[in-house]
């Protein structure tokens, strides 16, 4: 697995060890920021559900300002300070393990907002409408944020958040990413 593009493109990340985890093949990750935007002009990137914390470290290298890289599996944190020290740029990056509701509590009481959302949790345990409830209810999402929502290619993503529109998805192989966007309040 390597950063694709941008400032550190080229760079090899370290992936966690064993089956429990499935980090975003590079195919899926290049794709996935043609759809959303190859590059961006700084801002907030938060990566719920880091694993590798390839997602938030390819969105730094495209340009936004700060990734939060949140990950509740020890394994998980440890791969993601070593992939964040291949940036040399530590600065840039937050690293938490800490469940993820519990991480939503935590950014709330800092007061930052995000532009762009990754969120691919455990198949098994994707509760993503529980999430984007909490994202826009503690206002953490900018108006126009991305949010992308990584899923079996069998899951329907039926969002119940009002004020979320949902853009496009696509399916690759056993991955289906389905991608919001905060709607405007004018």
């Amino acid at each position: 697995m390597r950063i694709i593009s941008g400032e550190y493109g080229g760079r090899r990340l370290k992936t966690i060890p064993g089956k429990n985890t499935r980090p975003t093949s590079d195919k899926v990750k290049e794709s996935l920021f043609h759809m959303i935007g190859p590059y961006f002009d700084g801002r907030n990137v938060l990566d719920l559900y880091s694993g590798s914390g390839a997602l938030g470290i390819e969105a730094v290298s495209r340009g936004m300002d700060h990734a939060f890289l949140i990950d509740y599996n020890y394994q998980a944190i440890k791969v993601i300070n070593e992939n964040v020290k291949i940036t040399k740029k530590p600065e840039k990056f937050t690293v938490w393990k800490e469940k993820d509701m519990l991480a939503l509590e935590r950014l709330k009481q800092l007061d930052i907002s995000f532009d762009l959302v990754f969120l691919d949790p455990p198949y098994d345990k994707q509760k993503l409408n529980e999430i984007l409830k909490k994202l826009v209810d503690y206002n953490l999402l900018n108006e126009q944020s991305i949010i992308v929502c990584e899923t079996d290619k069998d899951v329907a993503l039926p969002v119940k958040e009002q004020s979320l529109i949902f853009v496009k998805e696509k399916v690759y192989a056993s991955t289906r990413l389905s991608i919001y966007k905060k709607e405007s309040s004018q």
